[in-house]
């Protein structure tokens, strides 16, 4: 079937799915209690993307596989470390294997060389970005959504997805062409 005009096409198949996924506080709830149920309710409703997400970096089906186990294992060993009032879990979850991703590929390709702290670059102006901006730029590069798609996510107008992606853009091309300097920040 054909998609038609500005139709929202599930790039998914958990999107293309009737159920839908747990809602966030409860499963967040249900983590930091310790019921081992809610792990696998996250596994199932997020494991294929953080697995998508980590595969699009590394191009590797095995070290995906690591990394998500990885970010799950984090999420169960510190639940705290997720806060469902910053943001989604599934951007979380994306964010986190997209992190530890990145990390394996900067190990195996001995980007111990760089000078200290470049690696971290991109992820701490990713940080600093508004939460609304961070999400629809995570739905737009790490999830693989267009404008159009993460605006239907976010329940937001597309004029409104597509402005805080442009300035989401902005911000981090600003910010990792004029990174700071370590020595400024260190008070030397």
């Amino acid at each position: 079937m054909a998609a038609r005009p500005h139709e929202v096409v599930p790039v998914d198949r958990r999107a293309a799915s009737p159920s839908t996924p747990p809602r966030d506080e409860d499963l967040h709830r249900r983590l930091v209690y310790g019921d081992e149920s809610a792990l696998g309710e996250a596994y199932d409703a997020f494991g294929e993307l953080a697995h998508a997400v980590a595969h699009r970096v590394t191009r590797s089906a095995h070290t995906a596989e690591e990394v998500v186990q990885e970010v799950l294992t984090h999420l169960w060993a510190r639940p705290y470390a997720f806060d469902p009032a910053r943001g989604s879990l599934r951007a979380w979850l994306s964010m986190q294997a997209h992190r530890r991703a990145v990390d394996r590929m900067s190990e195996a390709e001995g980007c111990g060389a760089l000078p200290a702290g470049t690696a971290l670059l991109p992820h701490a102006a990713l940080a600093e970005l508004p939460p609304a901006q961070r999400q629809v730029l995570h739905l737009a590069y790490f999830a693989g959504r267009t404008y159009r798609q993460a605006a239907v996510e976010l329940g937001i107008p597309e004029g409104t997805a597509k402005t805080r992606l442009r300035v989401a853009l902005r911000s981090l091309a600003d910010r990792l062409a004029d990174p700071p300097d370590p020595a400024v920040e260190k008070g030397m």
